[in-house]
């Protein structure tokens, strides 16, 4: 059965940003953070350009804090990022605007959330080793607004039509149901909880490595698809039994609690309309076709 949405309805705007440059915490003589059990860390993080970590690639094991694989970008001012984080959604096109790479393509894959609320984009690695911080991107946004034929209350989160169309989907019984690389248990949420989910993640806690090989998550790569158990983000992130949400891996772990791998919400319904399958090849790196 062929699932429908309201694509006809929905409006293309253009969003903007310029590539990120990486940052560190306020006091510049300390730029460490702490690991999990108290030890400080100095590793590279969210933001710039990133040449060797890409959409497909293992979510864990890099000497990396939530790095976002490909490159990230910002509005120029709070209010300009804001619209670009809410309105930009996985799946839309991006294009370079300035710089040695002008006129490349690439795609939105997640976003970041509190505390560095970037966009994430995929370009090929050639198009990379051409850009610099600060180009500017902007990306032809489509999919805020979108509503499910069948479906009322199940809720679309920062999801093109693009991503929709490619998503491995069944309609059974009043319930959509997406595939999935595996299913994280609600005790495993971690940062993010509480916080909007208009843009921004949602980020799965990886402290506990033999919880996370129980659960099936210890293999995940960065572009899978994840079923988040008890989890309504309709407004924002929270638990609520029997509700359902589907995440994107955006961004790799770290070694800090509470933030393992970062999700992007795509889809959440509070009540059982919303249901998942297995399927181990539901990767954006896929499903969309992403250059390497």
């Amino acid at each position: 059965m062929t699932v429908t949405f309201n694509e006809a309805d929905l409006v293309a705007v253009s969003v903007g940003g310029v590539i990120a440059h990486p940052g560190f915490p306020a006091l510049p003589a300390e730029p460490y953070r702490l690991a999990a059990d108290g030890t400080p860390f100095l590793l590279p993080a969210w933001g710039g350009i990133v040449y060797n970590v890409s959409v497909g690639d293992r979510a864990f094991g890099w000497a990396a804090d939530c790095i976002h694989p490909g490159i990230s970008i910002r509005g120029t001012d709070d209010l300009r990022n804001r619209g670009l984080n809410v309105y930009a959604c996985v799946g839309n096109t991006a294009t370079v605007m300035t710089g040695q790479a002008q006129g490349a393509k690439g795609v939105v894959t997640g976003k970041s959330g509190r505390f560095s609320e970037q966009v994430i984009v995929h370009f090929p690695v050639e198009i990379r080793k051409k850009m610099a911080v600060g180009d500017q991107i902007v990306v032809r946004s489509v999919g805020t607004g979108m509503a499910i034929d069948g479906h009322p209350e199940v809720n679309c989160k920062g999801l093109s039509p693009a991503l929709f169309k490619a998503l491995p989907k069944r309609s059974e019984n009043g319930v959509l149901r997406i595939g999935v690389v595996g299913v994280l248990p609600a005790h495993l949420v971690g940062a993010g909880a509480g916080l909007t989910s208009e843009g921004g993640s949602l980020h799965m806690q990886s402290t506990d490595r033999a919880a996370l090989k129980e659960a099936g998550l210890d293999a995940l790569r960065l572009g899978d698809l994840i079923a988040i158990e008890d989890t309504d983000s309709r407004y924002n992130h929270g638990y609520l039994r029997g509700a359902l949400a589907i995440g994107v891996v955006g961004q790799t772990d770290g070694p800090r609690a509470g933030y393992g791998p970062g999700l992007t919400v795509v889809l959440t319904a509070p009540k059982g309309e919303l249901g998942y399958f297995i399927d181990p090849a539901a990767n954006l790196a896929a499903l969309l076709a992403l250059e390497a």
